[in-house]
């Protein structure tokens, strides 16, 4: 999520540009009508995400009262040092790549002072652990807890020995991780707590006895329904660790689609009805692992529901291949809908790291606006856009509109071989920006949530923007260089 540090509403902004994006930043900022005073300062240079912080640094001048400096997001090396040259008490801030954004970082930096807070752990599960040589357990481990889980879990396989159980949760729990093992046998479990394992999936009337062991100790427990029965079950399991002074959570069991999955959501509703206080764990994993869809709009929809019943747990993993990264889907989802349920307001306009395929607003580029900007193009390099319908390409003296790539490269008069490659990754890109509605950034890479790259910007349009072939020959007729 793109938005400005958590600190009180700024005063008064100073807006750097360069000469090209003047009139455009001018434009968004009268229709932003900001609750803010502002001042614009265009620097001396036509492009400004070819500004670096030293250079702004060595020429800016801010006046007196601004108590932010924005400057633009594609904007190479460390803002820091403009705060330095400004003085105290004046924040500088990277802003959005894009100019037209601005409102929308502002709104969001609002909402963020108070985001991030959250009420739902993540069991991660390395799931057949016996099966993984130790550092491939590890490897899975340390991945998940990267992703934000709280707590891994080792899947014992029913029925497989599992010699180093002991030694994995020690090495794990040495590592600084809490740990949780999924197993009914209780040899596996007592096993597991005595080498440092915090929490146990699964207890129910089938191995209760175990969980006796646990008394006045902090190890948790997840209790089931006794197998093949209904939520009656529940009760003299949870009577007998309230006697014993055992914590423990409820799973009424969700049930994958199309075999009670709508059924083990009312058994949920109805466990919190008889149980208010309690709270309950669901294995979420049952719906992303066994449902052929992209994992992130489900993850939000599971753990909003999660978040309104009062689930403090969930249970998932990554084992099917459409269902990597669910960690950190669900670590976004559980803060994302936090914010929603506490503050009862809609999950939106605040964290967009879930909307990967595509994105949640698309910038409109007029005609009339891109031809404007072409009047103030003095040079030969190529400019991309790209908005809900059409793609525009115009340097100082072509403009081409249209849909079809082929098309209008061929209008381009471009026959270097790596400026014709440098266009062609770029109409490519914005080919697929238009069919998936996405937003186009020339030479930025393409947003995609949580799971966009770090941009690979560089000098590209520099060293590999040359002149046509037609450019070359009019000014060849007249005796140019």
């Amino acid at each position: 999520m793109t938005a400005a540090p958590e600190e009180a509403a700024p005063r008064r902004v100073l807006f750097v540009t360069g000469k090209l994006a003047e009139p455009a930043l001018r434009r968004t900022l009268g229709e932003m009508a900001p609750a803010f005073a502002y001042d614009v300062a265009v620097m001396k240079i036509t492009v400004a995400a070819l500004m670096t912080t030293p250079w702004i640094a060595r020429f800016l001048v801010v006046p007196a009262g601004t108590d932010l400096v924005l400057i633009p997001g594609l904007c190479e090396g460390d803002a820091a040092v403009i705060a330095e040259r400004a003085g105290g008490g004046v924040r500088v801030e990277k802003g959005p790549k894009d100019l037209h954004q601005i409102p929308e970082y502002f709104g969001r930096a609002a909402a963020a002072r108070d985001y991030g807070a959250y009420a739902i752990e993540i069991v991660a599960e390395v799931n057949n652990a016996p099966r993984l040589e130790r550092a491939a357990l590890r490897r899975e481990a340390d991945h998940y807890r990267a992703s934000g889980a709280d707590v891994i879990d080792i899947g014992c396989t029913p029925g497989r020995e599992f010699p180093g159980l002991a030694d994995t949760v020690r090495e794990l729990v040495d590592a600084g991780m809490r740990v949780s093992v999924d197993s009914f046998d209780a040899g596996e479990i007592r096993t597991a707590v005595a080498a440092g394992a915090e929490l146990v999936l699964s207890i129910n009337r089938s191995n209760l006895d175990v969980a006796r062991d646990f008394t006045g100790t902090a190890t948790r427990v997840v209790v089931i329904p006794d197998f093949g029965q209904g939520l009656e079950t529940l009760e003299p399991t949870i009577a007998a660790l309230e006697r014993w002074g055992v914590s423990y959570l409820i799973d009424p069991v969700i049930e994958p689609i199309g075999f009670g999955f709508f059924a083990s959501l009312g058994r949920f509703a109805e466990v919190r009805r008889r149980h208010p206080l309690a709270p309950l764990f669901m294995g979420i994993g049952n719906i992303t692992e066994l449902t052929a869809a992209d994992t992130t709009g489900v993850n939000a929809l599971l753990i909003a529901m999660c978040e309104e019943l009062g689930v403090r747990a969930v249970l998932t993993t990554e084992v099917i291949p459409w269902a990597r990264g669910v960690v950190r889907e669900v670590d976004i989802a559980r803060r994302l809908m936090h914010h929603a349920v506490a503050r009862q307001t809609l999950p939106k306009g605040v964290d967009d790291r879930l909307v990967t395929l595509k994105d949640p607003t698309i910038r409109a580029y007029p005609e009339a606006e891109l031809r404007e900007l072409q009047a103030r193009v003095t040079d030969p390099n190529f400019r991309i856009f790209a908005d809900r319908e059409v793609i525009t390409v115009f340097n100082d003296e072509v403009f081409v509109r249209g849909t079809d790539i082929q098309e209008i490269f061929a209008q381009l008069g471009v026959d270097e071989a790596t400026h014709a490659f440098y266009l062609g990754r770029e109409l490519m890109k914005a080919r697929l920006a238009l069919a998936l509605g996405k937003n186009y950034r020339q030479e930025g890479a393409l947003e995609w949530g949580y799971l966009t790259p770090p941009d690979d910007r560089g000098p590209e349009h520099v060293r590999l923007t040359q002149r046509s072939r037609r450019s070359r020959e009019r000014r060849k007729a007249k005796g140019g260089a």
